[in-house]
């Protein structure tokens, strides 16, 4: 790599970084710390039973070998692992404006991360198409997190098509311990949701049983309305398919909008039903108002 790429992917990173870090700094980190719990609680010590101590947490052992009655002592094992999941199909690469669904996730991710990080989590990444492209595993740090944001950036995919069952069946079998997982992606299914819908549920239900699953999906709203533009050519990234419509019958607009909202709103339910939160963002809008809508939500259910 010349000097001159690695200088422009370097002043990326750190864009992102200043950018999101003072979110996460700000805003944030406080909401994530209170919302996402740690693995358990951790024996400490026994101590003496004073009035009021809970019966269940009597030590009898200890209880009787010293003819005292004493309690055992637990804290809240806090440290976390947080694990981004990237769908970086080709179909990420689109933008209507100024940002691209990949920058977005790469914001997204960042934000989330730099929170783990000043809580003290780890955070790990798997990059994914119609495979496991790049796997790092969970670690600290804001050296890892500037590492992550530049994979998530700038790392050179093999695969153009989208299979998020296979990415979730990677990271459950990689990922032993219980992890908050988010999973960004444009959830652009290749295939009648019908077919594809309910082996995605099985293994979504399957995943957030072991882990803490959040899917964060990121659509451009040029992909839910066609504009009045006369004949309009839509090739499909991950295939390459192409398809000629005529923009400028009120018809197909409106078929292909009706189509594109019942496919949103079916993978939507689909989540949902899975017992998995649900968040919609979109480039080149705040998405600030989403994440904090999004923890204080989840801190009133739990």
């Amino acid at each position: 790599m010349n000097k001159e790429k690695t200088r422009e992917i370097l002043q990326k990173v750190r864009q992102v970084e200043i950018r999101t870090n003072r979110l996460a700094d700000d805003t944030l980190a406080g909401h994530y710390h209170s919302v996402f719990k740690g693995r358990g609680m951790n024996f400490e010590e026994v101590r003496e039973y004073v009035p009021g101590d809970e019966v269940r947490t009597i030590d009898w052992n200890v209880t009787a070998r010293t003819g005292k009655v004493f309690v055992k002592k637990f804290t809240e094992e806090r440290e976390l692992t947080m694990i981004l999941m990237i769908d970086l199909s080709a179909s990420g690469d689109y933008g209507s404006g100024g940002q691209s669904k990949r920058e977005l996730a790469a914001e997204i991710a960042s934000v989330l991360a730099f929170s783990a990080v000043r809580n003290n989590d780890k955070v790990g990444l798997l990059l994914f198409t119609d495979e496991a492209e790049l796997y790092i595993p969970p670690a600290k740090g804001r050296g890892h997190v500037l590492r992550v944001i530049r994979e998530i950036l700038f790392f050179e995919v093999e695969g153009r098509r989208t299979d998020i069952t296979g990415a979730i069946e990677f990271i459950c079998r990689v990922q032993k311990r219980k992890a908050v997982v988010f999973l960004i992606s444009d959830y652009c299914l290749t295939g009648p949701l019908t077919e594809v819908l309910p082996k995605f549920k099985s293994k979504l239900q399957t995943a957030n049983k072991r882990h803490d699953m959040v899917a964060m999906a990121i659509n451009d709203p040029r992909e839910w309305d066609l504009p009045e533009v006369g004949l309009l050519t839509l090739e499909d990234a991950e295939t390459g398919e192409q398809v000629e419509v005529n923009t400028n019958r009120k018809s197909v607009r409106e078929d292909y909008q009706r189509l594109s909202q019942s496919r949103r709103k079916e993978l939507r339910k689909t989540i949902q039903s899975c017992g998995v939160d649900y968040l919609e963002l979109v480039p080149d809008k705040p998405y600030l108002a989403t994440l904090l809508g999004f923890f204080k939500n989840r801190e009133r259910r739990h």
